[in-house]
Formats: structure tokens, sequence, C-alpha cells
């Protein structure tokens, strides 16, 4: 296999960590994910990820609590869930450092672009947890904001559906798949893939998207060779 891009982002979500669980960390789970990440690696794509962390926390489910404390609290599961990617990948014995944008340096280093992208020219991995560092920002926005930092080739989005639909398939039998879709009709057609400002980010920055299952790992490596899965986000 030939990998099609030099280096991506990829975006994780933190519901999938969990498995069949409803919350928490699946570590069958991590591993299956973690094995298809060493071999897109393999290849020699530079790889920087980020995870949600809507298998611990959702902010916006968080009744009466301030938004703001809500969403610092989203940050630190989505480094819980960095922790848990970064150990296992460890143990297959690929090089991976985890940056964060709010500061725990006893655990991670701070997120500095520069360095991230040293780490990339190294052949390390790298994980990006706390999100932006900033409440009222989604992980799916953080991700687009890593890409263009990063210069990615493009943002591979990793859900729970086979990609993009005009309506939610898992409640609607006659929901129609998209091939390809632009950045701009996402936002126009309030598309529930991504929000409004990480479409528009990956827009304006000319980074495509593709949006995947990851029911099959495996389809990791089918992206990063280019292969045609999901919907194809580009302008």
């Amino acid at each position: 296999m030939q990998r099609k891009y030099d280096r991506i982002l990829l975006k994780l979500s933190g519901e999938v960590l969990a498995g069949s669980g409803t919350s928490g960390i699946d570590f069958n789970v991590v591993e299956s994910i973690c094995a298809a990440i060493k071999r897109a690696h393999t290849l020699g794509v530079q790889i920087g990820v980020v995870v949600g962390g809507g298998n611990f926390w959702r902010g916006r489910s968080s009744g009466n609590m301030d938004r703001t404390r809500a969403d610092h609290m989203g940050m630190l599961a989505t480094t819980i869930n960095a922790l848990a990617l970064a150990d296992t990948l460890e143990q297959m014995d690929v090089p991976v450092r985890v940056q964060t944008a709010i500061e725990m340096r006893q655990i991670a280093e701070p997120y500095i672009r520069n360095k991230a992208i040293r780490h990339f020219e190294k052949g390390r991995i790298v994980i990006f947890g706390c999100g932006t560092g900033s409440p009222f920002f989604s992980t799916d926005t953080a991700a687009s904001l890593r890409a263009a930092e990063i210069k990615a080739d493009i943002m591979l989005k990793a859900t729970n559906v086979d990609g993009v639909y005009d309506k939610d398939p898992n409640k609607y039998d006659d929901a129609v798949r998209y091939d390809k879709l632009s950045h701009s009709e996402i936002v126009a057609q309030g598309l529930g893939v991504m929000d409004s400002t990480a479409a528009a980010m990956c827009r304006d920055n000319n980074i495509p998207i593709l949006v995947f299952d990851l029911s099959d790992p495996e389809n990791i490596v089918r992206a990063v060779c280019g292969e045609e899965i999901g919907t194809v986000v580009i302008d």
C-alpha cells in the first residue's frame, strides 16, 4: 500500500473509545484503533491526532453548570483519552508525544506548534489534548485549528457512521449519504457532521475533510492511501 498524504490530522470522537459501553474506555477498541494508526504510520505519513472527551463528559448536557467550567471539564476528559492512546501506541513501539492546550507539564508537553512539527519530522505521532484550550469551542473546531496550524494535507474525521447524510441515518431509513460535499454546503444545510466553525475554518484554509466509519479501524489506513470511502468534503 502507498500513502496519498504526507501529513494528516486524525479526529477521533471520545464516544468511539467507549466501545459498546456508554462511558469510559474500552481498551480492546483503543488497541484496534492504535494498531491501525501504527499501520498508517509505517507508510511514512506524519500523524497528528485530536481526540474528544464525550466518553467521560459532555459539557452541553451539564444542566445548570457554568458553560466555561463545564467545557474545562471536557478538556480534562480529552487529556485522559489522549494519554490512553499514547500509552497504547508506546506499547506497540510507536514514538508518540502528547501536547495539551492547557499546561499540565507533569503529564504532557504544552502545545507548541513548532515543537509539534519537529516531532513529525522525527517520525513521532503527536496527540493534541484539551481542545483549543478555550471554552465554547468543540473538539471538531480544535481539530480544524490544529490541521491548519500543522499544514495537514487533510483532516480525517473518524465517526460512528460511514459518511455524511442529509439526515440522521439512525432515525430515518430514507437518509441519503453524500459521496462529496463542499464545506459551504455543510454550513448552509446545517448538516450535523461537525459544527459550522470547524467547517468554515477548513474551508478558509483549503483543508479537505474525509468523514468515514471507524467501526472498522482499517479504514484509517484506507483513508491515508486515498481509497474511496466515506464522504469527501472539499471546495
